[in-house]
């Protein structure tokens, strides 16, 4: 899991909530690693690639990440 990188580790999540939430835990634990290696303290996330765009899917997003113990943002 510490081998991927944090744009992989994004792509994998864009993809689990694509597929309603498949494996999601799993995948943000790999961008938390993957952000740790290295030194990112933010991840950003493309808002047109989200399965919400609107505002309230961007602040449930996240808090849930927030939770994790990961901070993100939109672009």
């Amino acid at each position: 899991m510490s081998d991927i990188t944090v744009s992989a580790a994004i792509d994998a999540i864009y993809e689990s909530l694509r597929n309603d939430n498949a494996d999601l835990d799993d995948h943000i634990a790999a961008l938390k690693a993957a952000m740790t290696s290295e030194g990112a303290k933010e991840a950003v996330f493309e808002t047109g690639k989200l399965a919400q765009p609107n505002r309230q899917g961007r602040k449930l997003m996240q808090a849930y990440f927030k939770k994790k113990g990961i901070a993100i943002s939109f672009a």
